[in-house]
């Protein structure tokens, strides 16, 4: 439910539909908080002085705020009236992402707090009288110092090298929805493509008696099976959904089919007191030596870093369309997924992978642990870094495009005779995302230290330039020794190598900037840079990269690569597209430089 004039009008929960619910975005009162003294001044009390456009952050131009300075402090308020319609139901209140630390006050009361900028969290505002306007308030604290997840996001004032605009407050829907006191939760749908099925585990709010959960699974020519059990026995009950031979339908970039799933919480009278639209793409990923399979075959992995950031709104698309752009542009360019990098991408983001049949990388912006000092203990993640990784898996998990974990990028600490806090989080990340998730691969860390030595993944970064030197320099995969980042000094940052898959997961970057080739801009690399020496006509761009894509694909022990990168990103010139989405390069010729027949793909490799 929106009105036109709201901006991202959306279902934000794609995977977890109630037809009922609010959206709240729009105009909301505002205000910024230097200090951080707020509470203490009386803003819980009073109105605010300005106005945003939520959801997007008070650094972009489409908040209407354009705020780019360190905000320690931000304060919204607004107010709404829950439907008539919502009488007898409790209503929960969403935050798809707020940046970094916030409290959610309701009328005065403090119902929510959170910690993270990347993860949705809830408010139970339990049963609202219907009719009556609701005040909610909203402080998001974003300190400028210390260890925060804060992904690409600059920590100096202004953007430099590979860090950009600031995110602060708000930057995904804001939403009400009603529920039955006893209802249905997130669900982890886990499809058995083996066993031609669906596993559900179906957590409840609440076991009442004489409850039952029922689940109804549906393709274009109606029903396709259903099972039903009892609700008020086990905390979250499980169901087994069997496809009938001549109903099966795997997912796969070719044929991205989604089954429809609709899922029922009846009460003892056998009504039905909740109801909930899903979907399910039936897949599987395995691994088989160096290759990860897909549905049982070799899949390489043509992927981009996508960072997910726009000119006009930041970390928020600004709208749901650029998202789908952004899938159909990779998609052009010859790529069939992405790392979806240094951010947890919105899930409409996810939704649109998932029918567009786009492989993904699920990541975290955990950039921000660096503490300085020494080059042995100079990266300190904390216990939040687990918690906000676990939520984003938890929203995630039922994605049938992501096919691969990853919650560290590029951590950078030198082996040596003690283990230190980044040793601890890395393995606690890898340890609760395997936890949480038996059915796809996860990587400790992507490049630099990895630290896990049963990481499922192994993979480095390099951004060298010549072909026929990456070539030497990745050349040892076969041997079992593959090239590894290390310190300049050569000192190791990771655990050996123990025959996993492997993969190049960052490289090229190349910097292609056609103004600064023509002479119109010069060599400021606060304007723009790419990495290498800059290619000085598109040919010579073309050249390289088919160079550099080849010698991967050529590589029958690699199962796939990670292009840098999809779009420009501010002063980072080294995107496939420019970073209004614009084209800069014949994408003809970049897609079949990558569409050759990869080593893994030919009948004989496997």
């Amino acid at each position: 439910m929106h009105t036109p004039s709201v901006p991202r009008p959306e279902y934000p929960r794609p995977q977890f539909v109630r037809r009922d619910w609010l959206n709240l975005n729009g105009t909301w009162q505002f205000e910024t908080d230097q200090g951080d003294s707020g509470l203490e001044r009386g803003l819980l009390d009073r109105d605010l002085t300005g106005e945003i456009l939520v959801p997007f952050a008070p650094e972009s131009e489409l908040s209407g705020v354009g705020d780019t300075d360190f905000l320690e402090a931000v304060w919204y308020r607004r107010r709404f009236t829950p439907p008539e319609a919502w009488a007898g139901r409790r209503t929960l209140l969403h935050f798809g992402a707020v940046d970094h630390d916030t409290t959610v006050w309701v009328d005065g009361t403090e119902a929510v707090r959170h910690r993270g900028g990347f993860t949705p969290f809830t408010a139970d505002l339990g049963h609202l009288p219907v009719g009556r306007e609701v005040e909610i308030t909203v402080r998001a604290r974003d300190p400028k110092s210390g260890p925060q997840a804060r992904g690409k996001q600059a920590v100096q004032y202004a953007n430099h090298d590979c860090n950009y605009t600031r995110t602060t407050g708000i930057w995904q829907t804001v939403w009400a929805e009603p529920v039955p006191d006893a209802h249905l939760r997130r669900p982890r749908i886990t499809p058995d493509l083996a066993g031609a099925a669906f596993s559900l585990e179906l957590p409840l709010s609440a076991n009442r008696p004489g409850h039952r959960i029922r689940a109804v699974l549906s393709d274009d020519a109606g029903e396709v099976c259903r099972a039903e059990t009892r609700a008020d026995l086990d905390l979250a009950p499980r169901l087994h959904l069997a496809l009938p031979e001549d109903r099966r339908r795997e997912w796969c970039p070719e044929d991205p089919f989604l089954y429809g799933l609709r899922l029922e919480l009846l009460d003892a009278a056998g009504e039905v007191a909740d109801t909930v639209e899903s979907y399910a793409g039936l897949r599987a990923v395995s691994v088989r030596g160096r290759t990860v399979l897909l549905n049982g075959s070799p899949r390489f992995q043509r992927l981009v870093l996508d960072q997910g950031w726009y000119p006009d709104g930041l970390m928020t698309a600004p709208s749901d369309e650029a998202l789908v752009r952004d899938i159909e542009l990779a998609l052009e360019a010859g790529f069939n997924g992405a790392r979806l990098h240094q951010k947890v991408f919105e899930e409409r983001f996810l939704y649109h992978a998932d029918r567009l049949g786009y492989l993904v990388w699920g990541e975290f912006g955990d950039w921000g642990c660096e503490i300085g000092g020494s080059s042995g203990d100079n990266q300190r993640p904390d216990a939040s870094f687990v918690a906000q990784w676990l939520e984003a898996v938890e929203r995630d998990y039922s994605h049938p495009s992501i096919v691969g974990w990853c919650p560290l990028n590029e951590t950078y600490q030198k082996l040596h005779d003690r283990i230190t806090q980044l040793d601890d989080v890395t393995r606690a990340m890898f340890l609760a995302t395997k936890a949480m998730d038996t059915s796809r691969p996860v990587i400790d860390a992507s490049g630099y230290s990895h630290r896990v030595l049963e990481t499922d993944i192994y993979d480095s970064h390099s951004y060298e330039q010549d072909p026929a030197a990456f070539r030497k320099l990745v050349s040892g995969l076969a041997k079992g020794e593959p090239f590894v980042n290390a310190h300049e000094t050569g000192a190791a940052y990771s655990q050996p190598y123990r025959g996993q898959p492997y993969f190049v997961s960052e490289f090229g970057g190349i910097w292609w900037d056609p103004e600064a080739a023509a002479g119109e801009s010069g060599s400021d690399r606060t304007v723009s840079w790419g990495y290498g020496d800059r290619v000085r006509t598109e040919d010579e761009f073309h050249e390289r990269f088919a160079g550099l894509t080849g010698v991967l694909l050529e590589d029958p022990e690699m199962f796939g690569y990670c292009y840098t990168q999809l779009t420009d990103v501010f002063q980072e010139q080294n995107g496939v597209y420019r970073f209004d989405r614009s084209t800069k390069l014949d994408i003809a010729r970049v897609r079949d430089a990558q569409l050759r027949t990869a080593a893994i793909e030919k009948p004989h490799a496997g």
